[in-house]
Protein backbone atom coordinates (compact mmCIF):
# COMPACT_ATOMS: atom_id res chain seq x y z
CA UNK A 1 0.00 0.00 0.00
CA UNK A 2 2.86 2.37 0.77
CA UNK A 3 4.26 1.78 -2.72
CA UNK A 4 0.83 2.43 -4.23
CA UNK A 5 0.44 5.71 -2.36
CA UNK A 6 3.92 6.70 -3.41
CA UNK A 7 3.08 6.02 -7.06
CA UNK A 8 -0.14 8.00 -6.79
CA UNK A 9 1.68 10.91 -5.16
CA UNK A 10 4.38 10.87 -7.83
CA UNK A 11 1.85 10.90 -10.68
CA UNK A 12 -0.22 13.65 -9.04
CA UNK A 13 2.86 15.82 -8.59
CA UNK A 14 3.86 15.18 -12.21
CA UNK A 15 0.46 16.39 -13.45
CA UNK A 16 0.50 19.44 -11.17
CA UNK A 17 3.99 20.45 -12.31
CA UNK A 18 3.05 20.06 -15.96
CA UNK A 19 0.97 23.23 -16.10
CA UNK A 20 -0.06 22.84 -19.72
CA UNK A 21 -1.44 19.36 -19.15
CA UNK A 22 -3.23 20.48 -16.01
CA UNK A 23 -4.74 23.47 -17.79
CA UNK A 24 -6.01 21.35 -20.67
CA UNK A 25 -7.44 18.71 -18.30
CA UNK A 26 -9.30 21.37 -16.32
CA UNK A 27 -10.59 23.33 -19.30
CA UNK A 28 -11.51 20.39 -21.54
CA UNK A 29 -14.72 19.39 -19.66
CA UNK A 30 -15.86 23.01 -19.52
CA UNK A 31 -15.24 23.54 -23.24
CA UNK A 32 -17.00 20.29 -24.11
CA UNK A 33 -20.12 21.11 -22.08
CA UNK A 34 -20.42 24.64 -23.50
CA UNK A 35 -19.84 23.67 -27.13
CA UNK A 36 -21.95 20.51 -27.03
CA UNK A 37 -24.75 22.27 -25.14
CA UNK A 38 -25.10 25.01 -27.74
CA UNK A 39 -24.12 23.13 -30.90
CA UNK A 40 -26.18 19.95 -30.52
CA UNK A 41 -29.59 21.01 -31.74
CA UNK A 42 -32.21 19.15 -33.73
CA UNK A 43 -34.29 22.25 -34.49
CA UNK A 44 -33.63 24.34 -37.59
CA UNK A 45 -33.35 28.14 -37.68
CA UNK A 46 -32.30 30.84 -40.14
CA UNK A 47 -33.47 28.91 -43.20
CA UNK A 48 -32.49 30.77 -46.36
CA UNK A 49 -35.66 30.96 -48.47
CA UNK A 50 -35.99 32.02 -52.10
CA UNK A 51 -39.48 32.96 -53.31
CA UNK A 52 -40.60 32.71 -56.94
CA UNK A 53 -43.66 34.93 -57.39
CA UNK A 54 -44.26 35.57 -61.13
CA UNK A 55 -47.46 37.60 -60.58
CA UNK A 56 -47.49 39.29 -57.15
CA UNK A 57 -50.94 40.10 -55.79
CA UNK A 58 -52.57 40.54 -52.42
CA UNK A 59 -52.79 36.81 -51.73
CA UNK A 60 -49.19 36.01 -52.67
CA UNK A 61 -47.94 38.93 -50.60
CA UNK A 62 -49.93 37.66 -47.62
CA UNK A 63 -48.52 34.16 -48.08
CA UNK A 64 -44.97 35.52 -48.34
CA UNK A 65 -45.50 37.56 -45.19
CA UNK A 66 -46.48 34.40 -43.32
CA UNK A 67 -43.10 32.89 -44.14
CA UNK A 68 -41.37 36.11 -43.13
CA UNK A 69 -43.27 36.16 -39.84
CA UNK A 70 -42.22 32.60 -39.06
CA UNK A 71 -38.98 32.79 -37.08
CA UNK A 72 -37.59 29.81 -38.99
CA UNK A 73 -37.33 31.40 -42.44
CA UNK A 74 -35.27 34.29 -43.79
CA UNK A 75 -36.12 35.43 -47.32
CA UNK A 76 -32.92 35.90 -49.35
CA UNK A 77 -34.40 36.44 -52.82
CA UNK A 78 -37.75 37.20 -54.51
CA UNK A 79 -37.64 36.11 -58.16
CA UNK A 80 -40.00 36.51 -61.14
CA UNK A 81 -39.15 33.04 -62.50
CA UNK A 82 -37.37 29.81 -61.62
CA UNK A 83 -34.25 30.32 -63.76
CA UNK A 84 -31.95 31.71 -61.00
CA UNK A 85 -32.94 29.02 -58.50
CA UNK A 86 -30.41 26.46 -59.70
CA UNK A 87 -27.50 28.80 -59.10
CA UNK A 88 -28.81 29.81 -55.66
CA UNK A 89 -29.09 26.17 -54.59
CA UNK A 90 -25.69 25.22 -55.97
CA UNK A 91 -24.00 28.16 -54.23
CA UNK A 92 -25.79 27.32 -50.98
CA UNK A 93 -27.36 30.79 -50.95
CA UNK A 94 -30.80 29.18 -50.65
CA UNK A 95 -31.83 26.13 -48.65
CA UNK A 96 -35.46 26.17 -49.73
CA UNK A 97 -37.61 27.71 -52.43
CA UNK A 98 -41.29 28.60 -52.47
CA UNK A 99 -42.67 28.65 -56.03
CA UNK A 100 -46.13 30.21 -56.38
CA UNK A 101 -48.03 29.52 -59.57
CA UNK A 102 -49.26 32.44 -61.73
CA UNK A 103 -52.89 33.59 -61.14
CA UNK A 104 -52.70 32.27 -57.57
CA UNK A 105 -55.37 34.65 -56.20
CA UNK A 106 -57.62 34.15 -59.23
CA UNK A 107 -57.63 30.39 -58.75
CA UNK A 108 -58.52 30.76 -55.10
CA UNK A 109 -61.35 33.17 -55.88
CA UNK A 110 -62.82 30.80 -58.48
CA UNK A 111 -62.56 27.75 -56.21
CA UNK A 112 -59.83 26.16 -58.33
CA UNK A 113 -57.04 24.47 -56.32
CA UNK A 114 -54.09 26.85 -56.17
CA UNK A 115 -50.73 25.12 -56.39
CA UNK A 116 -47.41 25.95 -54.83
CA UNK A 117 -44.15 24.03 -54.98
CA UNK A 118 -41.74 23.73 -52.05
CA UNK A 119 -38.18 22.75 -53.07
CA UNK A 120 -35.69 21.87 -50.36
CA UNK A 121 -31.93 21.27 -50.41
CA UNK A 122 -31.64 17.72 -49.06
CA UNK A 123 -27.86 17.34 -48.95
CA UNK A 124 -28.61 17.17 -45.23
CA UNK A 125 -31.73 14.97 -45.36
CA UNK A 126 -32.75 15.55 -41.74
CA UNK A 127 -32.56 19.31 -42.11
CA UNK A 128 -34.25 19.16 -45.50
CA UNK A 129 -37.17 17.12 -44.18
CA UNK A 130 -37.52 19.46 -41.19
CA UNK A 131 -37.54 22.55 -43.44
CA UNK A 132 -40.12 20.92 -45.68
CA UNK A 133 -42.34 20.20 -42.68
CA UNK A 134 -42.04 23.80 -41.44
CA UNK A 135 -42.97 25.17 -44.87
CA UNK A 136 -46.00 22.90 -45.21
CA UNK A 137 -47.25 23.94 -41.77
CA UNK A 138 -46.97 27.62 -42.70
CA UNK A 139 -49.01 26.95 -45.86
CA UNK A 140 -51.61 24.98 -43.93
CA UNK A 141 -51.97 27.74 -41.36
CA UNK A 142 -52.35 30.34 -44.11
CA UNK A 143 -55.00 28.19 -45.82
CA UNK A 144 -57.02 27.91 -42.59
CA UNK A 145 -56.88 31.66 -42.02
CA UNK A 146 -58.00 32.49 -45.56
CA UNK A 147 -60.69 29.81 -45.56
CA UNK A 148 -62.19 31.23 -42.35
CA UNK A 149 -62.71 34.57 -44.12
CA UNK A 150 -63.33 33.60 -47.74
CA UNK A 151 -65.11 30.28 -47.51
CA UNK A 152 -64.20 27.15 -49.43
CA UNK A 153 -60.79 27.20 -51.10
CA UNK A 154 -57.91 24.82 -51.46
CA UNK A 155 -54.13 25.25 -51.61
CA UNK A 156 -52.26 22.22 -52.91
CA UNK A 157 -48.60 22.21 -51.78
CA UNK A 158 -46.18 19.95 -53.62
CA UNK A 159 -42.74 19.06 -52.26
CA UNK A 160 -39.48 18.18 -53.95
CA UNK A 161 -36.08 17.31 -52.49
CA UNK A 162 -32.97 18.44 -54.38
CA UNK A 163 -29.56 16.69 -54.61
CA UNK A 164 -30.63 13.81 -52.33
CA UNK A 165 -34.18 12.94 -53.39
CA UNK A 166 -34.22 9.65 -51.49
CA UNK A 167 -33.20 11.49 -48.27
CA UNK A 168 -30.56 8.88 -47.41
CA UNK A 169 -28.43 9.83 -44.43
CA UNK A 170 -25.35 8.05 -45.83
CA UNK A 171 -25.16 10.73 -48.51
CA UNK A 172 -24.77 13.24 -45.68
CA UNK A 173 -22.32 11.44 -43.43
CA UNK A 174 -19.90 9.84 -45.88
CA UNK A 175 -18.55 13.16 -47.26
CA UNK A 176 -18.25 14.46 -43.70
CA UNK A 177 -16.41 11.33 -42.62
CA UNK A 178 -13.67 12.20 -45.08
CA UNK A 179 -12.92 15.38 -43.13
CA UNK A 180 -12.98 13.53 -39.80
CA UNK A 181 -10.71 10.68 -40.94
CA UNK A 182 -8.23 13.02 -42.62
CA UNK A 183 -8.11 15.15 -39.46
CA UNK A 184 -7.20 12.11 -37.35
CA UNK A 185 -4.50 10.95 -39.77
CA UNK A 186 -3.03 14.37 -40.44
CA UNK A 187 -3.33 16.53 -37.32
CA UNK A 188 -3.48 14.02 -34.49
CA UNK A 189 -0.90 11.52 -35.74
CA UNK A 190 1.54 14.24 -36.84
CA UNK A 191 1.35 16.05 -33.49
CA UNK A 192 1.86 12.84 -31.49
CA UNK A 193 4.64 11.47 -33.71
CA UNK A 194 6.79 14.60 -33.66
CA UNK A 195 6.27 15.08 -29.92
CA UNK A 196 7.24 11.46 -29.26
CA UNK A 197 10.58 12.08 -30.97
CA UNK A 198 11.16 15.01 -28.63
CA UNK A 199 10.57 12.76 -25.63
CA UNK A 200 12.78 9.95 -26.89
CA UNK A 201 15.59 12.33 -27.81
CA UNK A 202 15.76 11.46 -31.51
CA UNK A 203 14.94 15.05 -32.34
CA UNK A 204 18.35 16.06 -30.99
CA UNK A 205 19.95 14.25 -33.92
CA UNK A 206 18.26 16.69 -36.25
CA UNK A 207 19.71 19.64 -34.35
CA UNK A 208 23.24 18.79 -35.45
CA UNK A 209 22.26 18.00 -39.03
CA UNK A 210 22.57 20.57 -41.86
CA UNK A 211 18.80 20.39 -42.45
CA UNK A 212 16.79 23.57 -42.10
CA UNK A 213 13.51 23.66 -40.10
CA UNK A 214 11.30 23.64 -43.21
CA UNK A 215 13.23 20.65 -44.56
CA UNK A 216 12.71 18.78 -41.29
CA UNK A 217 9.00 19.55 -41.42
CA UNK A 218 8.75 18.34 -45.03
CA UNK A 219 10.53 15.13 -44.13
CA UNK A 220 8.21 14.52 -41.20
CA UNK A 221 4.89 15.31 -42.84
CA UNK A 222 5.43 14.00 -46.38
CA UNK A 223 4.64 10.37 -45.42
CA UNK A 224 1.39 11.52 -43.79
CA UNK A 225 0.51 13.48 -46.91
CA UNK A 226 0.85 10.27 -48.93
CA UNK A 227 -1.06 8.30 -46.30
CA UNK A 228 -3.84 10.87 -46.32
CA UNK A 229 -4.14 10.70 -50.09
CA UNK A 230 -4.43 6.91 -49.92
CA UNK A 231 -7.13 7.35 -47.28
CA UNK A 232 -9.08 9.70 -49.56
CA UNK A 233 -8.99 7.16 -52.38
CA UNK A 234 -10.04 4.40 -49.98
CA UNK A 235 -12.96 6.41 -48.56
CA UNK A 236 -14.19 7.33 -52.04
CA UNK A 237 -14.02 3.71 -53.20
CA UNK A 238 -15.99 2.58 -50.15
CA UNK A 239 -18.49 5.41 -50.58
CA UNK A 240 -19.13 4.48 -54.21
CA UNK A 241 -18.91 0.68 -54.13
CA UNK A 242 -20.37 -0.10 -50.72
CA UNK A 243 -22.68 2.80 -49.81
CA UNK A 244 -23.55 3.86 -53.39
CA UNK A 245 -22.94 7.52 -52.60
CA UNK A 246 -22.94 9.45 -55.88
CA UNK A 247 -19.94 11.41 -57.12
CA UNK A 248 -21.61 13.80 -59.55
CA UNK A 249 -18.74 16.27 -59.86
CA UNK A 250 -15.09 16.09 -60.86
CA UNK A 251 -13.16 13.31 -59.13
CA UNK A 252 -9.86 15.05 -59.90
CA UNK A 253 -11.08 18.26 -58.23
CA UNK A 254 -12.25 16.31 -55.20
CA UNK A 255 -8.85 14.61 -54.81
CA UNK A 256 -7.07 17.96 -55.21
CA UNK A 257 -9.28 19.57 -52.57
CA UNK A 258 -8.62 16.60 -50.29
CA UNK A 259 -4.86 17.09 -50.63
CA UNK A 260 -5.30 20.78 -49.81
CA UNK A 261 -7.26 19.92 -46.66
CA UNK A 262 -4.60 17.36 -45.66
CA UNK A 263 -1.96 20.07 -46.01
CA UNK A 264 -3.94 22.37 -43.71
CA UNK A 265 -4.36 19.59 -41.14
CA UNK A 266 -0.68 18.63 -41.29
CA UNK A 267 0.38 22.24 -40.71
CA UNK A 268 -1.97 22.40 -37.73
CA UNK A 269 -0.50 19.17 -36.34
CA UNK A 270 3.06 20.53 -36.68
CA UNK A 271 2.00 23.73 -34.90
CA UNK A 272 0.52 21.73 -32.02
CA UNK A 273 3.67 19.61 -31.72
CA UNK A 274 5.87 22.72 -31.77
CA UNK A 275 3.93 24.24 -28.90
CA UNK A 276 3.82 21.11 -26.72
CA UNK A 277 6.51 19.21 -24.88
CA UNK A 278 5.05 15.71 -24.48
CA UNK A 279 2.64 13.32 -26.13
CA UNK A 280 -0.04 13.74 -23.50
CA UNK A 281 -0.38 17.47 -24.05
CA UNK A 282 -0.09 17.02 -27.84
CA UNK A 283 -2.91 14.47 -27.87
CA UNK A 284 -5.17 16.66 -25.74
CA UNK A 285 -4.30 19.71 -27.83
CA UNK A 286 -5.11 17.85 -31.05
CA UNK A 287 -8.34 16.57 -29.49
CA UNK A 288 -9.49 20.03 -28.45
CA UNK A 289 -8.11 21.89 -31.44
CA UNK A 290 -9.01 19.56 -34.30
CA UNK A 291 -11.15 16.51 -33.61
CA UNK A 292 -13.88 18.08 -31.46
CA UNK A 293 -14.32 21.14 -33.71
CA UNK A 294 -14.41 18.87 -36.76
CA UNK A 295 -17.13 16.75 -35.24
CA UNK A 296 -19.25 19.57 -33.80
CA UNK A 297 -18.63 22.83 -35.64
CA UNK A 298 -18.01 21.71 -39.23
CA UNK A 299 -21.60 20.92 -40.18
CA UNK A 300 -20.58 17.26 -40.38
CA UNK A 301 -23.39 16.20 -38.01
CA UNK A 302 -25.15 19.31 -36.71
CA UNK A 303 -26.39 22.11 -39.01
CA UNK A 304 -24.40 25.30 -38.53
CA UNK A 305 -27.46 27.47 -39.25
CA UNK A 306 -29.10 26.26 -36.03
CA UNK A 307 -26.17 27.23 -33.80
CA UNK A 308 -25.91 30.50 -31.87
CA UNK A 309 -24.23 33.40 -33.66
CA UNK A 310 -21.02 33.00 -31.63
CA UNK A 311 -20.55 29.39 -32.70
CA UNK A 312 -21.48 30.18 -36.30
CA UNK A 313 -18.70 32.79 -36.42
CA UNK A 314 -16.32 30.43 -34.61
CA UNK A 315 -16.97 27.71 -37.19
CA UNK A 316 -15.41 29.93 -39.86
CA UNK A 317 -11.92 29.19 -38.52
CA UNK A 318 -12.49 25.42 -38.60
CA UNK A 319 -10.87 24.03 -41.79
CA UNK A 320 -13.21 21.03 -41.87
CA UNK A 321 -16.23 23.33 -42.17
CA UNK A 322 -15.06 24.46 -45.62
CA UNK A 323 -13.94 21.01 -46.75
CA UNK A 324 -17.31 19.50 -45.83
CA UNK A 325 -19.03 22.10 -48.02
CA UNK A 326 -16.61 21.30 -50.85
CA UNK A 327 -17.00 17.51 -50.55
CA UNK A 328 -20.79 17.63 -50.43
CA UNK A 329 -20.91 20.15 -53.26
CA UNK A 330 -18.79 18.00 -55.57
CA UNK A 331 -20.27 14.64 -54.60
CA UNK A 332 -23.96 15.48 -54.23
CA UNK A 333 -24.50 18.68 -56.23
CA UNK A 334 -21.96 18.07 -58.97
CA UNK A 335 -20.63 21.63 -58.84
CA UNK A 336 -17.12 22.71 -59.73
CA UNK A 337 -14.51 25.28 -58.82
CA UNK A 338 -16.66 28.07 -60.25
CA UNK A 339 -18.99 27.66 -57.27
CA UNK A 340 -16.42 26.48 -54.71
CA UNK A 341 -13.65 29.03 -55.32
CA UNK A 342 -14.38 30.91 -52.09
CA UNK A 343 -14.09 27.80 -49.88
CA UNK A 344 -10.98 26.75 -51.78
CA UNK A 345 -9.38 30.18 -51.35
CA UNK A 346 -10.05 30.03 -47.60
CA UNK A 347 -8.33 26.64 -47.34
CA UNK A 348 -5.36 27.92 -49.37
CA UNK A 349 -5.03 30.91 -47.03
CA UNK A 350 -5.27 28.64 -43.98
CA UNK A 351 -2.61 26.32 -45.40
CA UNK A 352 -0.17 29.16 -46.11
CA UNK A 353 -0.79 30.84 -42.76
CA UNK A 354 -0.42 27.64 -40.71
CA UNK A 355 2.66 26.54 -42.64
CA UNK A 356 4.40 29.86 -41.95
CA UNK A 357 3.42 29.91 -38.28
CA UNK A 358 4.24 26.24 -37.68
CA UNK A 359 7.63 26.56 -39.41
CA UNK A 360 8.56 29.56 -37.27
CA UNK A 361 7.35 27.86 -34.08
CA UNK A 362 9.23 24.69 -34.94
CA UNK A 363 12.38 26.72 -35.67
CA UNK A 364 12.13 28.48 -32.30
CA UNK A 365 11.78 25.16 -30.47
CA UNK A 366 14.77 23.70 -32.30
CA UNK A 367 16.87 26.72 -31.37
Amino acid sequence: MRSLFGLLRKEALHIIRDKRTLTVLLLLPVIQVVIFGYAIRTDVDNVRLAVVDPAPDEMTLRLRSRFTAAAVFRTVAVLPNEAPLERLFQKGAAQAALIIEPRFAEHLARGIPARILIITDATDPNTGSTIQGYAERVVQQFEREVRANAGVLQIVPQARLRFNPTAESKNLFVPGLMAFILTIISSLMTAITITREKETGTMETLLVSPLRPWQIIVGKVAPYLALGFISIVGVLLEARLIFRVPIRGSLVLLLAEGLLFILVSLALGVLISARTSNQRVAMLGALVGTMLPTMILSGFIFPIESMPAVLRYLSNIIPARWFVVIARGIMLKGIGLGYLWQETAILVFMALFLLVVSTRSFSERLE
